[in-house]
């Protein structure tokens, strides 16, 4: 299982956890929701779950639980500005397919 991270995603999430000034690190996860079914879930975390995994990289933990690692493996994080917006972009080997507005996606 392989998990990976632009530098510039590092320093988002960092910067974000020091602004939180708690938080073991980054869940990545999915739901189901959308046109086209899944959903990408970021959101902070303080304690682990018994079925999650956990990656360092370039000093950030990324925590994925068991259900979801299963459609993330092999997904990079990344952290893009393109003109006014600025996000984190999802590049997943697994997704066969996306939504029109890149909301959700099919594997």
């Amino acid at each position: 299982m392989s998990v990976t991270m632009t530098p510039a995603a590092a320093e988002r999430v960092k910067t974000f956890l020091t602004n939180r000034g708690k938080g073991l690190g980054l869940r990545l996860g999915i739901k189901t929701t959308g046109c086209s079914g899944l959903a990408y879930v970021l959101e902070f975390v303080d304690e682990l779950n018994e079925d999650d995994e956990m990656f360092t990289l370039d000093d950030v933990n990324i925590i994925i639980d068991g259900k979801s690692l299963v459609y993330l493996d092999g997904i990079e994080l990344d952290f893009v500005k393109e003109g006014l917006n600025e996000g984190f972009k999802f590049t997943n080997p697994n997704a066969k397919g996306e939504c029109g507005c890149g909301e959700s996606f099919n594997v």
